[in-house]
């Protein structure tokens, strides 16, 4: 269900990246602007206003689907996690004597520090 739902959500993000990208600029900042947006003849399939309000459209629908499955992934992600507790992942006592520090330490090889290395 999780793959299923990531897999729409990405469709959506590129669509949505892709209507924004074709959408023409307000401000002209960038200055590309699309060019022959006044005139109005040819006899095009829509018109310049027609064409921008379906990209509007299509953007807003896009825009309400991405949070839909933003949503929704969150709220899969919530219920799929497994609660942790911390005192469930200290380690157990073993011996007598042996405390939680002890079980984290490797054990060293015990040496007589009264011996002295010869040259030898």
């Amino acid at each position: 269900m999780g793959t299923v739902l990531i897999v729409i959500h990405l469709m959506v993000v590129v669509a949505l990246i892709g209507m924004v990208l074709l959408q023409r600029s307000e401000g002209g900042a960038l200055g590309m602007g699309g060019g022959g947006g006044g005139g109005g003849g040819g006899g095009g399939f829509m018109s310049a206003r027609g064409a921008a309000n379906a990209l509007t459209r299509s953007t807003g629908f896009l825009a309400a689907a991405f949070f839909a499955t933003s949503i929704l992934l969150s709220i899969l992600a919530r219920y799929e996690a497994r609660p942790t507790d911390v005192l469930d992942q200290v380690p157990v006592q073993t011996q007598q004597g042996e405390g939680v520090l002890d079980a984290l330490t490797p054990n060293a090889p015990e040496t007589d520090s009264t011996q002295v290395p010869t040259g030898n």
